[in-house]
Formats: structure tokens, sequence, C-alpha cells
């Protein structure tokens, strides 16, 4: 669905740059307790200022669909992330926002991006709770069309779905290359910035790249030169052209 998303926009300006510097997807976060969450007006403002042809996605985390989808509606989105945990802790323990598979069939009629983790290796493959849900998803009747790779967040320490992303953790990108590969295409967010991005590609084949507090001068403040240099790198890199030279 995108190459470069810059995630957590806060700003019409923020967003008229993004998409300036190259981003084909920009991304409005909709999570309680994110320093990036927007409310639907200031949502609506920014999506408003996205040029056409660029992805509006909403990141939400253990949100109901029915609200997800009023949200879509008022805002305009293209596409919605789910950010919330597979599953919850079998233990009881944690307040942690999840999604179940279920959450795909109930969106029904919208593009899905799924948000997974990469947990510590199990048989070599780090995405097998990824691979399970995106399986329950499609038996349950709608599949995503994309998932993202993000830096793993335990369940039973989450504090509050802020805490979901936007952190600055990094993925094992070595492990991800180990990893089986996903059947639906496939991101790699999580602790992405200019000067390391490019490397990310190489080290793990991902053909798109998400970022948000690596282009940031503090949380959702977007730094213009930071941007540019994230999306040149990626873009460079995937060997697609790029808008700085």
């Amino acid at each position: 669905m995108f190459h470069v998303k810059i995630c957590g926009v806060m700003t019409a300006a923020d967003a008229r740059m993004a998409a300036d510097a190259g981003a084909d997807a920009i991304g409005l976060n909709f999570v309680a307790g994110s320093p990036r969450c927007l409310d639907v007006a200031a949502a609506r403002r920014v999506a408003e200022a996205v040029p056409a042809g660029v992805l509006k996605v909403g990141v939400f985390a253990g949100m109901a669909a029915e609200a997800i989808r009023q949200v879509a509606r008022e805002v305009g989105l293209d596409a919605i992330q789910l950010h919330g945990h597979l599953a919850a802790d079998p233990s009881g323990g944690g307040a942690a926002a999840t999604d179940p598979p279920e959450r795909c069939g109930e969106l029904a009629g919208l593009s899905v991006i799924r948000a997974v983790r990469l947990e510590p290796e199990a048989g070599g493959d780090g995405l097998a709770a990824a691979r399970a849900w995106i399986a329950a998803a499609r038996n349950g009747g709608a599949a995503p069309v994309m998932a993202i790779v993000d830096a793993a967040v335990a369940v039973s320490r989450e504090t509050g779905a802020g805490a979901l992303g936007g952190t600055g953790a990094k993925v094992d990108w070595q492990a991800l290359a180990r990893a089986r590969p996903l059947d639906i295409p496939t991101a790699l967010a999580g602790g992405l910035t200019p000067d390391n991005v490019a490397e990310a590609i190489r080290q793990t084949g991902i053909h798109a790249v998400d970022t948000a507090s690596g282009v940031e001068s503090s949380p959702g403040v977007k730094d213009a030169a930071k941007v540019r240099a994230f999306t040149k790198a990626a873009l460079g890199e995937l060997g697609l052209p790029t808008k700085y030279g």
C-alpha cells in the first residue's frame, strides 16, 4: 500500500511537508495516551491537507469497530491501522489494548493494515504469532492488506495504549530477516531514522518503511530536514525516484 509512511503527523503543515518530501502515506494517531493522539476535528484538518494520491492511515488500538468506522467517515481515512496487541495477556495482568483477528471482519469494506511484533524466536520464526493472527482473520472472512513489523512491547508491562508505538525502540533486523516472510505485503517500523533506514532495508529485504519519532524534533513535531533525509534514504535504497537529490 505504501513505500514510506510518516506516522504521528499532527498538523496540516507537517502533512504537506511530508508528502512533498516523497512520503506516500501519512499516519494519523487515534491511540489514547499517545503524545501524537489527535481528536477528530484536528485529524480532519490534517487529512484535508494531504495531497491526492497520498494514503491517509488512521492508527487505532483496542477501539471498537463501529467507533473506528465513525472516525474513518468523519476524517476521510483511506486505511485503518490496528496497532493493539495481537492477544490479551494470558496471565490476566496489564490493561493493554488488544485488536483480535475478528476486528478485520468487523471492519469489512475498509482496508486494514495490521501492526505486528517480532517476538522472541520460537523455532526460528519470530513472526509465528503474527502469522497465526493473519490466518485467523482470513478464516473469519477478512484479512489485512498489509502488515507493519514494529518493536515488541510486553503485554504484562504495558501501562497504556499510548506506549504501543513511537517509542524509538528498534526491531532486530537480523531476526526479521531469518523469519519466514508473511504472506501479505510487509513494512518495517521501530526506531527507524534517516541514518539507519537504508541499512534496515538492506538487512531485512523489506520494501516499505514507517517512522514517527525518528523524524521528530520533539514528540509529534516533525523535523523537515529529517523527513526529507529519511524519504531520500529509503526511496533511494528501494530504487525509487526521490524528490531531493
